[in-house]
């Protein structure tokens, strides 16, 4: 493809590829240098045309030497829009799902039910891109615009024809989910998380907010999880867009959640939609579980699906790793689970999914993350002390903080609990204390395969050290 058919212009130099890193900027290459929080791409255009770069996407201000300089206000939706040109075509049937909580599930639970439907479906997100076959991970929950996009056009080479994409604060800020046609936008809830990023709440927010003011395309739906405080918000832009609008929830329009009742393994739920009520067991603990696969319902109902079809497939939906994951039963008769939750709702919703099955003590294993948001560390330990019986607090990943230094900023909410900091240590206590009537739950890193002390990232997955620990008692 020629430069010129993506600009408009008159350029002939053949466009191979694009980069925001200059390292991988080859002969032929759109770079594009952006201002980041830490790093001015703009610094590094001349290595990149020295490179092989034919075009920067920049600033006007920018300084671009020996290339075609595009000039544009805002260069990172510019160069997102460059780039799917290039990359199309995509999948025909694309959904994003926006929230503090419950992103993951909600992409992979939507995917699930594309393909009981029969539809070739993938989702991408914190899991990496997850087929009917495979899961590569990415290593973020968004990520960059370029491997999104590349991702995304080689799942629709494979025959993929539905996609559901986690879109992250970070990633709409940033503009890395750009360019695909989006019929279906999902929103879950809000609580505090990233603000070491955003600064306050309503940034946050904001930024959340863009996958329905400018991402979700104008005749697209809107499926809003209204039971969350914050979605009246939600409800008002899509109705402002006159965008068509599925609210789910217990006070939902579309999908209200009539009753739910918590089984041994999963729940029953009773579902009013498409004006009768619909009676389904839904093999997955916890009202947040029954949220999230009602908002994927949303999505797939939103796309096509038929509703007592969609409704009736809950019933045979997987669980998704590392969110209410069983690990194992210990040695006495105890299920452990393995949840992803690293903020204070997402904590406390994963205690009370597992309560209504506790006949004896919940035992909670937790801590928080270096060089993140220290303002929710406090309250994390606050709804630990409240809502577990036994609560030990253990290194998170710790990055470039000291470690013994944050588990005091968690145990400042949580004076009367146990201190470990070595994971593996606080894991094998709090599964040697457990009796049969207790239920243990290790919480913050869900299915990260590493801890992140300083700058090395050490082999640690909380399933497969539960099992083995397990299995030395």
């Amino acid at each position: 493809m020629r430069l010129g058919e993506l600009t408009g212009g008159t350029e002939t130099a053949i466009v191979t590829g694009f980069a925001i890193d200059h390292r991988k900027v080859a002969p032929g290459t759109i770079f594009g240098a952006f201002q980041g929080a830490r790093v001015n791409g703009e610094d590094f255009i001349p290595a990149a045309i020295t490179s092989g770069a034919i075009a920067v996407v920049a600033r006007h201000e920018a300084v671009v030497e020996g290339a075609v300089h595009i000039a544009d206000d805002n260069p990172r939706a510019r160069f997102a829009a460059l780039a799917a040109r290039f990359f199309a075509p995509f999948p025909e049937i694309n959904v994003a799902v926006t929230g503090t909580n419950g992103k993951t599930s909600t992409v992979e639970l939507t995917r699930q039910l594309w393909r009981m439907a029969g539809h070739h479906a993938a989702s991408i997100g914190t899991l990496g891109v997850t087929t009917a076959g495979d899961q590569v991970s990415t290593g973020l929950t968004t990520p960059d615009v370029v491997t999104f996009l590349s991702n995304v056009a080689g799942l629709a080479r494979e025959g993929v024809t539905h996609l559901a994409f986690e879109a992250s604060s970070h990633g709409l800020e940033q503009y890395r989910t750009e360019g695909l046609r989006v019929s279906a936008a999902a929103f879950t809830n809000l609580s505090r998380d990233h603000l070491d990023y955003h600064g306050d709440m309503a940034a946050y927010f904001t930024a959340k907010l863009r996958l329905f003011s400018e991402v979700l395309a104008p005749d697209g739906t809107a499926v809003v999880w209204v039971d969350d405080p914050h979605a009246e918000r939600v409800v008002d832009l899509a109705r402002q867009r006159r965008n068509r609008l599925i609210t789910v929830g217990e006070h939902g329009d579309d999908l209200r959640l009539v009753s739910r009742d918590p089984t041994l393994l999963g729940q029953g739920l009773v579902i009013a939609a498409g004006g009768q009520e619909h009676r389904v067991t839904l093999p997955l603990i916890g009202a947040y579980q029954a949220a999230n696969a009602l908002v994927a319902a949303g999505l797939v109902i939103a796309t096509g699906g038929d509703i007592a079809t969609t409704i009736a497939g809950l019933g045979r939906l997987q669980p998704v790793r590392g969110r209410l994951e069983r690990a194992v039963i210990s040695p006495a008769g105890a299920p452990v689970y393995v949840d992803y939750a690293h903020t204070p709702d997402a904590l406390e919703a994963a205690i009370a999914a597992l309560r209504p099955h506790v006949t004896g003590r919940l035992i909670l294993v937790f801590g928080a993350g270096g060089d993140r948001d220290q303002g929710k560390r406090e309250p994390m330990g606050e709804i630990a002390a409240a809502h577990a019986d036994v609560v030990i607090v253990t290194d998170d990943n710790p990055r470039s903080e000291d470690p013994a230094a944050i588990r005091a900023d968690v145990l400042k909410g949580a004076p009367g609990a146990i201190e470990q900091g070595d994971r593996r240590s606080a894991i094998r206590q709090a599964i040697a204390m457990a009796t049969a009537e207790d239920i243990v739950l290790i919480a913050g890193k869900g299915h990260e395969q590493g801890q992140i002390v300083g700058d090395l990232v050490l082999p640690f997955d909380d399933v497969t050290v539960a099992r083995e620990v397990a299995g030395e008692a």
